[in-house]
């Protein structure tokens, strides 16, 4: 008998690799559920007794009613009969809902540890991962424990329960019966293995198929993605791109679904070949008088019984090794160490006064190029300080250092003299504002999106914030005013719309530090106008790090620190670093020169 397809699953002697402890691992999840899991097991043993039940009243029927006659005897065991079935239906409704509990609540608990978890990881492992792969984590991985986690567990041990009760009851009627039943059980049991081992690999192949084309999906049919498809007319390009990794997935999913076909088929020949063989010996027996009628037919419906859990077995040890790979691949992001935390004893920031210190800072995405080499420099409470050089100077990384997005290689970030280590990464957080270069704004009302920055503002406060951003007057004029829903990343709005709203955003947040990355993106003249206006609003008795593109802001600075190639090159006032005629003095000839007024000073290739 051919148990396998001829198609190359893998390597059969390749075992698969399960970390040590990942069993008790996954067992430690079921622990708070313990109570429900009682409840499972008693639905599971009075199951099994009222299965048990089943075929004796058969044999009872035929072997002692029916042949002498009792006729109230047989109304008894037909209502007994009918009885046993609805409370077998009913405590398995029980066992189902109890199930669904416990399995409901595992999964619930691993999609909030891993979303938890996954807002603890650093930037730097969100650059480095693609969004689609982390859906597909959370969403594709999790949902694909839910057989393992509401039937696996459970039914592996009503199966269990089932085959031994049922093997136990055989022997008591007739022990030559029941070693005929039981001499072909091991056909069930010896392909398992090899099956459980492909079965492995290629789940796991598939939850990485199904990854890559979440990733995809991700990247091409979000607004930025679709956009960019159009603009380079690249639709039949990315259609291919598509095909060939869901070709890919399709054929893995094929291969998932037929593994073990051949071993199942095979399963159902020998549970039509068992009764037969029953029929057979029993028959001969009951013609010599050896057992009677109704132990035979009742013996056939106990053989019945007895392959349905064993060929359930045979699966779910197949769906074990599958569901495992499932969670090795959760356990991978759940085991990333998080490398941005709080140190211990970590205390809040307090009342912050904004002096801050970068004493001798390194940094480095990879260990072998460096970022930042030496930055050194100091920004006193309250002052400005435009951040300028070229373009890959490394003026966001330091921004981003300061809010321990990331960490420095070496040397400190200090505020108000103290390591920004020792700090809480809540308080430092609540401390600083951000106000990025690409503004984010989510698929949601103008309201919601400004109440971020401060979950229980008021709606007064709101309006405050938006008057100083001068974006008020452009809300109120909108039909549905702050209730207005903004689009995927706020593409409903124009660039100086949005820019305006998240410094509105920042103004409601009210920090003591504020990090400013200003658009290059070209404006009209009376958008730039409002936007100036905002954020000199938003720079008023706070310090603030401004990594410049405007002459305005430039100009306006109480300290200008250059960059190059990630080294602090140049500090001091416009006039003095125009006096000294180096590295300022030439990008501002070449980027400034021309523009007399803060109107028309935004130049994209420039700091």
């Amino acid at each position: 008998m051919k148990f396998f397809s001829t198609y190359d699953w893998g390597d059969p002697n390749q075992r698969p690799q399960i970390r040590k402890g990942t069993l008790k691992r996954i067992m430690r999840y079921f622990v708070p559920y313990w109570k429900q899991f009682l409840m499972v097991l008693l639905c599971i043993g009075i199951s099994a007794l009222l299965g048990i039940l089943q075929p004796l009243i058969i044999k009872w029927i035929i072997d002692d009613a029916i042949p002498k006659g009792q006729t109230a005897l047989l109304n008894w065991l037909i209502l007994a009969m009918v009885a046993a079935a609805v409370a077998a239906s009913l405590f398995g409704v029980a066992q189902t809902y109890f199930n669904t509990l416990i399995g409901q609540g595992v999964m619930y608990d691993i999609r909030n540890g891993m979303y938890h978890h996954l807002h603890r990881m650093s930037l730097q492992f969100f650059t480095n991962t693609k969004t689609g792969d982390i859906m597909s984590r959370v969403n594709n991985d999790v949902n694909g424990l839910q057989t393992v986690v509401t039937e696996t567990i459970s039914s592996s041990i009503s199966n269990l329960v089932i085959a031994v009760s049922t093997i136990v009851t055989m022997v008591a009627l007739d022990w030559r019966l029941a070693a005929l039943s039981i001499i072909i059980l091991p056909l069930f049991i010896v392909p398992t293995r090899r099956v459980g081992k492909l079965n492995f690999q290629v789940k796991k192949n598939t939850q990485q198929k199904i990854g890559e084309l979440s990733s995809l999906m991700q990247e091409t049919l979000s607004v930025s993605g679709a956009m960019l498809v159009k603009a380079f007319v690249r639709q039949d390009w990315e259609m291919q791109r598509f095909a060939k990794v869901n070709r890919e997935l399709k054929n893995w999913q094929v291969r998932q679904s037929m593994i073990g076909r051949w071993f199942f088929a095979s399963i159902g020949f020998l549970s039509t070949v068992g009764p037969a063989i029953i029929y057979w010996y029993g028959g001969h027996a009951v013609i010599d008088q050896a057992i009677s009628l109704g132990t035979v037919v009742a013996f056939t419906a106990f053989l019945t019984r007895l392959f349905g859990p064993v060929s359930a077995l045979a699966n779910i040890h197949v769906n074990i090794y599958g569901s495992i790979a499932l969670f090795e691949r959760l356990f991978e992001y759940l085991d990333m160490p998080v490398e941005i935390q709080d140190r211990p004893g970590a205390k809040p920031l307090g009342k912050v006064k904004g002096k801050i210190e970068l004493v001798h800072v390194w940094f480095s995405y990879q260990s072998d190029r460096p970022i930042l080499e030496d930055v050194t420099f100091t920004i006193e409470s309250g002052q400005l300080v435009a951040l300028v050089g070229p373009s890959g100077a490394g003026k966001s990384t330091v921004a981003n250092l300061i809010p321990r997005l990331y960490d420095p290689t070496r040397g400190c970030i200090r505020i108000d003299g103290q390591d920004i280590r020792d700090f809480t990464l809540k308080s430092l957080g609540d401390a600083i504002g951000i106000v990025s270069q690409e503004t984010f704004l989510f698929h949601t009302t103008i309201r919601d999106n400004l109440r971020y920055a401060k979950l229980d503002a008021t709606d007064e406060e709101i309006i405050r914030a938006a008057k100083a951003a001068n974006i008020h007057d452009m809300i109120a004029s909108l039909p549905e005013g702050y209730d207005t829903v903004v689009g995927e990343r706020g593409h409903k709005l124009s660039g100086g719309e949005k820019q305006r709203i998240a410094i509105a955003r920042v103004i409601l947040k009210d920090p003591a530090i504020l990090l400013l990355d200003e658009a290059t993106s070209a404006l009209d003249s009376h958008s730039e106008a409002l936007v100036q206006s905002a954020l000199e609003e938003l720079l008023k008795s706070r310090t603030s790090l401004v990594i410049a593109h405007r002459l305005s802001t430039v100009l306006a600075a109480d300290k200008i620190v250059v960059l190059e190639e990630g080294r602090v090159v140049e500090q001091g006032t416009h006039s003095e670093l125009l006096a000294l005629n180096g590295l300022y003095a030439s990008l501002y000839h070449q980027q400034f020169k021309a523009s007399d007024t803060p109107s028309s000073e935004t130049n994209p290739a420039a700091v």
